[in-house]
């Protein structure tokens, strides 16, 4: 029986809550910069995890009037919402790591090394909760949350042990910053995906002329333009485009190749809702009556 969503998140963000809690109390005994900043990080997490569990329960809601698509998109700006706070923890991580570079202090390795360790495998069973064969936007930001965690927590128990062998009080701080670049990189790449979703830019995955080429294979439809495909959210996919349909059919016989067309590119390409215009001509010669007009602007379209 496959968990669902919510339960796996609530696992997570309650296994965090406990590291959270368990890294601030050693390091502050430790005096480790990096079991703190890794403490911060955990911190985010946590609410992190908290905010995609609202966006999974909020996308669950049922279409409304106002909201004629439902709350698909809550998951990609809680996506994007926790990547924006992964950068601001880590100039506060940067901040404090440069700041115990130029005035180190002596973190007591062998703590770093249980607690960090143990942290370890709690990230790590963390991130197997949240794994998904195809995960969502804001799956993957939680899961990516949590294997950051345990890539930072390697890097703490790294500069531990270099501390118990050699003393190097600066291992602390320089696991911090590495920690630091860690999560602004996992950030930017979650920026940008999340953004490309809400700029309704064509899904990266899908090959639009591949689509235009299975829809003109449709027995009845003859050419298809103004096409546009873009996501809800990372599973639910949208697509509205216009077909010029072979002779002149019946308003009956237009609907079955519509139908057909619909479940053809549901099937092949995972579109969830499609509008089509079914026409028996192109619109104009050059299109000009389906460009998208800016606001304001009167197109002049053929009487």
């Amino acid at each position: 029986m496959r968990v669902s969503r919510q339960r796996r998140l609530i696992a997570a963000l309650l296994l965090n809550l406990v590291v959270v809690a368990a890294q601030v109390v050693f390091g502050l005994v430790s005096h480790s910069v990096g079991l703190l900043a890794d403490a911060g990080h955990n911190l985010t997490d946590v609410a992190a995890l908290a905010l995609s569990l609202l966006a999974v329960r909020l996308a669950l809601r049922a279409p409304t009037a106002s909201r004629s698509f439902g709350w698909h998109r809550s998951t990609i700006l809680a996506a994007q919402v926790n990547a924006v706070t992964i950068f601001a923890v880590t100039a506060v991580i940067a901040y404090e790591s440069i700041r115990r570079l130029l005035h180190p202090s002596a973190p007591h390795g062998g703590v770093m090394v249980v607690v960090a360790a143990a942290t370890l495998l709690v990230n790590l069973l963390a991130a197997r909760i949240l794994a998904e064969p195809h995960p969502d936007l804001n799956m993957r930001a939680a899961m990516l949350h949590m294997v950051g965690d345990a890539a930072a927590s390697a890097a703490v128990v790294v500069a531990g042990l270099v501390i118990v062998a050699t003393g190097a009080s600066w291992a602390d701080p320089a696991a911090s910053l590495a920690i630091g670049l860690l999560i602004a990189w996992e950030a930017a790449g979650l920026v940008r995906e999340t953004s490309e979703v809400l700029l309704e830019s064509t899904p990266g995955d899908l090959d639009v002329d591949a689509l235009a080429r299975v829809v003109t294979g449709v027995p009845g439809v003859e050419e298809i333009h103004d096409l546009h495909v873009w996501s809800l959210s990372s599973e639910v996919r949208a697509l509205s485009a216009h077909l010029v349909l072979s002779g002149h059919p019946t308003l009956e016989e237009a609907q079955t190749v519509g139908a057909l067309v619909k479940s053809t590119i549901a099937s092949s390409f995972g579109i969830a809702h499609a509008t089509l215009e079914l026409e028996c001509e192109t619109c104009a010669d050059d299109q000009a009556a389906c460009a998208i007009e800016d606001a304001g602007v009167t197109a002049d379209v053929p009487g």
